[in-house]
């Protein structure tokens, strides 16, 4: 194993926690980042990422991606990378696992569902809620609310995208209460994480897009980038039929994302200077990324994926009905507080405390919970099936 490089995130650096730890807190020979990651498997929103889309809504067929299984292809990928460059493999991992909790049911369709719901208490945004699900709403400890997590751990989780320079009401609340320089990039385990997110959804809904019958290889060909790799793959395997061949392609091209994300970081690391975790903070810039090339072929795959997948009709049917469900929770709520279970209700009178924990509420559900509550509550949806 490479040894650590000397702007690796160092845990016995690292800038602590908000509550400090008891001594009944540090179970186990762990250092800060394993044991953020502990936490974050180990918590009840992690646990519900099984029944959230992906791209799929509730998807009929076992054998589609959920945000759980995307989570965990992501930690594997990010691993990867930060072995290779010598960073820290615990942080980048928990980064990996946690970096869609805040993500509410039905993905992108049920965040724009709930972003308009919301729009007169601040809207909602999936990456702050994040922060705020692992900070206040995730409280399985007797002495504090959240998950008590380190400082680089919610730092790379805010900055997830880069720099914030104007943070919404929730992760401002977040950075009001434990101040994350929102303004610089983060570390690059969490620059890592970003990226190894990328890579994943890139390739992995190609899988998913080819099983539904939203495109075909052929439709698939028509990118430069899948073309070239197919061909290699042709050469290799010149007598098995396509089929089995599909699985290979996904692996040549995350390995070439892999490979051209490891030279380019080492390259732009060198040429910045960096000497230590926060020359990465100060650089001004990312760090972590494809070389000029791959960001080129990675921008065409990802234009074709939304053309063919993430805005084709049979997807956009599902959303449609998806953000009909949410919109529909959030205005029965809102008129009828009782509905909502005990735990969940705002005392007196506090529309603006009342929206955003109705909010609060609808982002934890599942898929399946949500279309469940909307047939208790409301009446009939049947959303298309196929998947």
């Amino acid at each position: 194993m490479r040894p650590l490089a000397p702007y690796a995130s160092d845990p016995s650096r690292s800038r602590g926690r908000l509550y400090k730890l008891d001594e009944q807190e540090t179970r186990g020979p762990r250092d800060a980042f394993q044991r953020d990651r502990d936490r974050i498997i180990h918590s009840v929103p992690f646990r519900r990422l099984r029944h959230k889309t992906q791209v799929f809504v509730a998807p009929d067929g076992d054998h589609f991606r959920v945000r759980l299984t995307h989570s965990l292809e992501v930690a594997q990928i990010g691993r990867t990378l930060a072995r290779a460059l010598g960073l820290n493999e615990d942080l980048t991992e928990a980064l990996c696992l946690a970096h869609d909790i805040g993500h509410p049911p039905f993905g992108h369709s049920g965040e724009d569902a709930l972003r308009d719901a919301m729009a007169p208490a601040g809207g909602f945004d999936h990456n702050a809620h994040t922060l705020r699900v692992l900070t206040q709403l995730e409280s399985p400890y007797p002495r504090h609310h959240g998950l008590n997590l380190s400082w680089e751990t919610l730092e790379g989780l805010a900055k997830h995208n880069g720099p914030v320079e104007r943070p919404g009401w929730a992760l401002a609340e977040v950075d009001a209460g434990y101040p994350l320089d929102l303004a610089s990039w983060p570390s690059l385990e969490a620059q890592i994480a970003a990226i190894s997110d990328d890579i994943a959804y890139d390739n992995h809904d190609i899988d998913d897009g080819l099983r539904a019958g939203l495109f075909t290889l052929d439709d698939l060909l028509e990118v430069p980038f899948v073309a070239r790799h197919w061909d290699e793959v042709r050469r290799r395997y010149p007598d098995l039929e396509e089929q089995r061949l599909l699985p290979e392609l996904i692996r040549d091209q995350i390995g070439r994302m892999v490979r051209h994300v490891l030279q380019e970081t080492e390259r732009r690391a060198a040429e910045a200077g960096v000497r230590i975790a926060d020359d990465v903070r100060a650089a001004g810039k990312p760090l972590a990324g494809f070389t000029s090339a791959v960001a080129e072929e990675e921008r065409q795959l990802r234009g074709f994926l939304y053309a063919r997948m993430y805005r084709s009709p049979p997807i956009l049917e599902i959303q449609a009905k998806a953000k009909t469900v949410l919109a529909g929770l959030f205005a029965a709520y809102k008129a009828t507080p009782e509905l909502l279970p005990e735990q969940w209700r705002v005392e007196g009178y506090d529309e603006l405390g009342a929206t955003r924990r109705i909010g609060d509420f609808i982002a934890g559900m599942t898929d399946r919970y949500a279309i469940g509550r909307y047939r208790e509550l409301i009446g009939p949806v049947e959303l298309p099936e196929g998947f």
